[in-house]
């Protein structure tokens, strides 16, 4: 019997499914406010738990998600695993709209954001060197082939800070990078599932080229929001076959579901007893 429990991080209609049945939950945290109630879900026996990342009718810009809070909600409700559905921009002429990428590596550009659980008190530090869980995202892959999508496993997604969109002198500069395609989502969401010990991998869903392109600079928002309605509809079929897909298949133990056993550093008689209270959800099997 399946003991997985999805958590899906995306789009605030990923969980307008057929066959779903659910409930909107409110899950405290001692982060701060979650994006959004959870929707605690059950596709034929399978759970997933959806969190719209920027909360139910977008409310929420990029540098002001409270990653900590959602990835600390998730783990609450008992999500095993987490699948992130991200729109992105292109970096690379052979990744054109309506193309998904399931990224495998990361380069954080953010610089606003809150991008640990730990601190003073408690000092830990976590290897995120292959910050995606190779087994979740090649299953998504496959998820995402069978529900029509062409898609590339293997990439670098570069995360930039935003709201605004990024020059063109910078987006060359990430392409001379190499990396694949750029958003504003994934960090430090990724590197803070990570430190809860909740593998993550990342569906991303390619809606335009960035500026780089100059064909395609002047592509009309009409455009945009037809491969969006056409992305989503593949992401929520990706997210049902996956599912149906891990009800059948038992959730074998991660190296990432112990990774905090030798991260922690701080002695014990040294921890702040406040922070401890706060991590009980993250880090409560090693504490």
């Amino acid at each position: 019997m399946s003991n997985w429990v999805l958590g899906v991080i995306g789009g605030s209609g990923l969980y307008d499914i057929p066959g779903l049945s659910g409930e909107w939950r409110t899950i405290e945290s001692p982060w701060g406010e979650p994006s959004d109630q959870i929707f605690d879900a059950e596709l034929d026996g399978q759970r997933v738990v959806f969190l719209p990342r920027h909360g139910r009718g977008h409310r929420i810009s990029p540098s002001e998600l409270n990653s900590r809070a959602n990835i600390d909600v998730l783990k609450r409700a008992g999500v095993t695993d987490i699948l992130s559905i991200s729109a992105v921009g292109s970096l690379k002429e052979e990744f054109p709209p309506g193309h998904f990428v399931v990224v495998d590596q990361f380069i954080d550009r953010t610089f606003a954001r809150p991008k640990s659980f730990f601190g003073t008190g408690l000092v830990a530090h976590v290897s995120v060197a292959h910050p995606i869980c190779p087994r979740l995202a090649g299953l998504a892959a496959e998820a995402a082939r069978r529900s029509g999508a062409e898609v590339t496993e293997g990439g670098t997604y570069l995360v930039m800070e935003g709201p605004q969109f990024s020059t063109l002198a910078e987006s060359n500069l990430y392409r001379s990078w190499g990396c694949s395609v750029i958003g504003m989502t994934n960090m430090p969401e990724a590197k803070l599932a990570r430190e809860a010990e909740l593998p993550y991998a990342s569906v991303c869903m390619v809606t335009d080229y960035d500026c780089w392109n100059e064909d395609h600079a002047a592509v009309e928002v009409s455009a945009i929001l037809e491969v969006m309605h056409a992305n989503s509809t593949k992401a929520k079929a990706l997210v049902a076959d996956l599912a149906r897909s891990l009800k059948s298949l038992d959730r074998t133990p991660s190296p990432i579901d112990t990774c905090l056993d030798y991260a922690l550093i701080t002695s014990p008689e040294a921890r702040d007893p406040g922070l401890l209270a706060k991590l009980s959800a993250v880090a409560g099997r090693v504490l």
